[in-house]
Order: C-alpha cells, then structure tokens, then sequence
C-alpha cells in the first residue's frame, strides 16, 4: 500500500493548486486522475479547449477585435471547422504538459485510474493495468462536474450531445439548437453563429446570462440577434427528440434533433445542444465507505476551510458548487491544502470577478444594477463607450462598453460591468480599485496609456460625477 500525506482525486485547477501547495509545505503528494491525460474538465474539454476554440475563431477572421463583421462571417463559413479544433488541440496539448511538468519538478506522484474510497483514510485507484490502493492522512476531493444527462433525452454524441462532445463533431451542422442560455450556452451559442450556424438559443428565464447586469445582457442580446441567431426566451422546453430528417435537410446521419416547447411550438435542426445543469463527479468515488453523502446533484457540502463533514477529507472546486470558475477553484484548492497542514491563509475573496467567453465577451465584478435596487441602495451609473475612446475606434469596437456602479453618498465604487474587446482583462482594474477601496474620484484623477481602453474608466467615472451633480 502507498503512504502519503495527501491523497488529490482529480486534476483541474482545484486539484493542481492542492497538489502544489502541499508538495511546496514538504508534504508527499499523490493525484489521481481518471482520464488518460492530467488537466482534468478545465484543460480537456471544458475552459481551455472552448476559449481556444474562440481565439482560433477570431484569429481566423484576421480580427483582434472581437466583434466580427459580415465579411469576417463570409471568411469563417469558408473555413474548415476541423482545422480550428486542431487548433485549438494544440493549446490543449501544450496546457497538459505545462501541468504535467509542474507536478514533476513538486514530486507529485500522479496515478491514471478511477478513485474510490475504500475508507475514510484508503483511496482504491482502479488503473487500465493495475489496481493501488493509497493510504493518506488527508484527502481532497476535486472531481469537478460532468454535464446533467436527463434519463428522457436520447443522448447520442452526434444529433443531440452536450459540451463534452461538440469539440468532436466530424463536420459544423447546418443548424443547432442549443437548450440553456447560461455562460457555457452562450458561449458556443455566439461561437457557432460567427461560423456560420444557424443557432436557435432557447432559455427558460426572460434573459440569458440572468445573473449579469441587465444592461449589459441586453447589448449581448441585441448584437446576438444583428449576428442571425434566434432567441426564444421564456420558452421551456418538454420534450427532446431524433427524428429522421426532412427532406433537402444537411444532416451526417439523416437525422434530425427536434425540441417541443411548453407553448406549443416544435423546432427542428440538424443537431441539438443540451447545456443545462452539471452535476458533481462523484458517483463513482463510493462515498458512504468514507462517512460522506452528495446532494441531489453530486455535490459535497464544506465549511469555510473547504473541509467535508469528515474532518481530514477536503473538497474544492466545482463539485461543492457555487461559484465553480476555474480561478476561485485554484484559491480553494491552495486554501484547502494551507488548512490541512496548519498553514495559515486569508479567506478567498468574496470580490470575484466573472468572465463569459462569447463573441462579444463579457466580464463583471461586485454588485448589478438589479440588486443595488433589490436591497435599496442608492447608486449612480458611469457609463463609456468604446466608440468614444480611440483604442475602441481603432479596434473597431463600436458596441463595447463600460460600466461603474457608484454609491451616491460615499462615491465608492460598488460594481464594474464590461461587454467588448477585452472585458476579461479590463474589469481587473476595477477589481482592484474596489479591493483597495477607491471611489470613482481615483478614475478621475488618473492618467492612463493613450490610446488604450482603460481610459474608459476615466470616462465612465466623469459620465457618473456629471450625473451625481445633475450636469
């Protein structure tokens, strides 16, 4: 039997960190990863291989501005969609070594085969070749999600599949319907559309992304319709099915996916994404043999040190739920192995900033105009353009957008909101700001690069103080 101190089932970004962190304290380390590949969801077909999937999109299209034209449009449905997966296959490639080699100069031990408990000290790791069983002082739980499958959908990798299996197409369908307008619906939503598909986007709730300041969900909706795409909202859908083609329909297998909805209404297209839901990883892991128990979806309860109710088995990332972004999956993998080993660290912050992947890309942190009313607190808008600011004129960026919150009395900034060309990068800035308590008078006074797109917070920040000050 192999002895360590700490035993990692599962090699995302939760238990890469764990693994490193406890490998960094002097401890002996082993990871256990099912797939043949170390990287887990995020690096094999989740974050990674959907985000390189877009920039070799828009790297095809000769942009760097992610807001494509309709000669770009023409340029993408010229082009093979097997030659962007292989490029994107090999950002997948590099990022596997990249963590392959980083668990090697730590001495992390990691063993390929499926985890189980045997007890709450032993982990069984079933290999292709061999069985190991590991006896560990302490266990981290990081398996991640999977995609929810509900027992009444015919799945079948091809007509009707889920994000695990788009990357693996033969060939773009004519025609999609994709089913869940959350973060990884949309993404591939606006993905496909600039490819060319024929994307019909059904979400059950008045708006997707519904936890995104509404502003900013509207733009995303508006540019998104300009595209082609369909968007039926409010619509729920009741019944999913593969139906045999119709005629002069350009299917791969003459066969057609078809949605029924709750009104009435069928659509039919040449496949079918389901993209509701994703359950935690955990059926396999004999749980009751270590005294745990998963909820309804496959998710372990923790408390604030990321510990399960069996004091020395710890469970990060995605398979305890909320928020389940790759970067606060890293925290909680390195805050989890500094508690384990009496290492002291700060909480994981609760200012965490969201980053959506679509063609336009979206970005936010702190609070929405929604709830700043819901709970009564008085706030003032600051609003930038990009078509204002040069670097935006240079892009040919003419929808991106920037957004602060400011309170009315103290002028602290109480959230940023970001569709555009570099929305994931920009609205760090206003991350830390807040972080450090700044008010909107710091954008002010700043002086920024020119031309760059942070100048839109100088902008936005006058646009509030003239509102606050009714000029």
């Amino acid at each position: 039997m192999r002895q360590c101190d700490l035993c990692v089932i599962g090699s995302g970004p939760a238990g890469q960190r764990a693994a490193i962190q406890a490998a960094k304290l002097g401890k002996s380390v082993v990871l256990v990863e099912r797939r043949d590949v170390i990287g887990g969801v995020a690096v094999n077909t989740g974050t990674i291989p959907s985000k390189a999937l877009r920039e070799a999109i828009l790297s095809m299209v000769h942009r760097q501005s992610a807001m494509p034209q309709v000669d770009d449009f023409r340029k993408a449905r010229e082009y093979g969609f097997r030659e962007l997966v292989k490029s994107a296959d090999r950002v997948v490639d590099a990022e596997i070594d990249i963590v392959q080699r980083h668990m090697r100069s730590n001495g992390v031990v990691v063993l390929h085969g499926v985890a189980r408990f045997e007890d709450p000290h032993v982990v069984v790791v079933e290999g292709a070749y061999a069985t190991e069983r590991i006896q560990a002082e302490h266990v981290l739980v990081a398996t991640g999600t999977e995609p929810a499958k509900p027992d009444n959908i015919a799945f079948d990798e091809q007509t009707i599949i889920t994000s695990d299996e788009i990357l693996r197409l033969p060939t773009l369908p004519h025609s999609m319907i994709i089913v869940g307008g959350g973060v990884i619906g949309t993404e591939y939503a606006s993905m496909l559309s600039v490819l060319g598909v024929k994307v019909t986007l059904i979400e059950g709730r008045p708006r997707i992304l519904e936890f995104v300041d509404g502003e900013i969900g509207e733009a995303l909706q508006y540019h998104l319709r300009q595209e082609g795409m369909t968007l039926r909202l409010g619509e729920k859908v009741v019944k999913i099915s593969r139906i045999e083609a119709t005629p002069g329909a350009r299917t791969m297998d003459n066969a057609m996916a078809e949605a029924m909805l709750e009104s009435g209404k069928t659509v039919r297209a040449d496949s079918l994404l389901y993209a509701i839901g994703r359950q935690g990883a955990t059926a396999e892991l004999a749980l009751d043999r270590a005294g745990l128990t998963a909820d309804s979806r496959g998710r372990l309860k923790v408390n604030e040190h990321f510990q399960t109710d069996v004091g020395h088995i710890y469970a990060a990332g995605d398979v305890i739920g909320f928020p389940a972004l790759a970067s606060t999956s890293m925290e909680q993998g390195r805050s989890a192995a500094c508690h384990m080993f009496g290492k002291h660290v700060d909480p994981v912050s609760r200012l965490l900033p969201y980053g959506i992947y679509a063609i336009p890309e979206l970005s936010m942190v702190g609070w929405t105009e929604e709830r700043l009313t819901e709970e009564g607190i008085p706030f003032e808008s600051g609003v930038a353009q990009y078509r204002e600011i040069a670097r935006g004129q240079l892009l040919g960026d003419d929808i991106g957008m920037l957004k602060l919150l400011i309170h009315q009395e103290s002028h602290a900034i109480l959230g940023v909101h970001v569709i555009g060309t570099g929305a994931t990068e920009l609205v760090h800035i206003g991350q830390c700001a807040m972080a450090f308590g700044a008010t909107v008078e710091y954008f002010v006074n700043a002086v920024f690069n020119y031309p760059t797109l942070a100048e839109c917070y100088k902008t936005a920040a006058l646009n509030g103080l003239n509102k606050l000050r009714g000029v």
